[in-house]
């Protein structure tokens, strides 16, 4: 069984959903230390002015933001970010081919109230992942399989618990991942490439790395395609 594992992450980009959808089961790693500056609670997209960011506020917790787990950090509910972002994807993509098609789905992910900043960013990328086509991967949350150790012993922990045999690294893991550790337990170890061909965008110049939602709105149900990887 070929398993990721990966923080939850706000309307993520195309290399996340790639990882969903080469997964048979996608873990949502939401009991590790939230980092305050990653992607767990923002993300950007393409305006006629350049990216811009989309940051759903949490309370800080001053400087012990980041000592607590991502699925202990609350979002603030007193400021009207859902209008505000919905606002600004309505500004910016309402030119889009597909951007009506989807408006539906955006409100009704938007007009949730979550308390936990976590249940919003998992249950829109499910959605988001059904949306795109992904219907075979299955989801579970880290938070709910007791994992012990840390670092790589953590993933193999988990893995072992859902019976993985094939674990999908991000590439970026190669500086810290002990591959021995895959090798002892028998789960063979694959990392990402992320090589995508470009796609039709509003405003140029192209930008690959801003959220799914900039890919569905501009290629709709053909969004899915544009995962697979270039060839010469």
């Amino acid at each position: 069984m070929k398993v990721v594992i990966l923080q939850p992450s706000y309307i993520p980009w195309r290399g996340y959903f790639d990882q969903i959808r080469k997964a048979d089961l996608f873990v949502f790693y939401d009991d590790v230390q939230y980092d305050k500056h990653g992607w767990r609670n923002r993300n950007q997209i393409k305006t006629s002015q350049g990216r811009q960011w989309l940051t759903i506020p949490v309370h800080s917790h001053g400087a012990q933001i980041e000592k607590i787990a991502i699925n202990q950090i609350r979002i603030v509910q007193e400021r009207t970010w859902s209008e505000d972002h919905l606002k600004a994807l309505e500004f910016a993509y309402r030119r889009a081919p597909y951007f009506e098609k989807y408006l539906p789905l955006l409100k009704q992910l938007y007009n949730r109230k979550d308390e936990f900043l976590a249940d919003f960013t998992i249950d829109s990328t499910v959605a988001l992942a059904r949306e795109l086509g992904i219907q075979h991967t299955r989801f579970e949350r880290s938070s709910a399989l007791n994992a012990e150790g840390q670092k790589t012993d953590r993933l193999i922990s988990i893995l072992k618990k859902v019976g993985a045999s094939h674990y999908i690294s991000g590439p970026s893991a190669r500086d810290y991942i002990e591959p021995e550790k895959f090798e002892e337990a028998s789960i063979t170890l694959e990392y990402m490439e992320y090589d995508y061909p470009e796609y039709p965008q509003l405003y140029p110049p192209y930008e690959p790395f801003v959220s799914i939602l900039d890919l569905l709105f501009m290629t709709g149900p053909e969004a899915i395609k544009y995962f697979d990887k270039v060839t010469s």
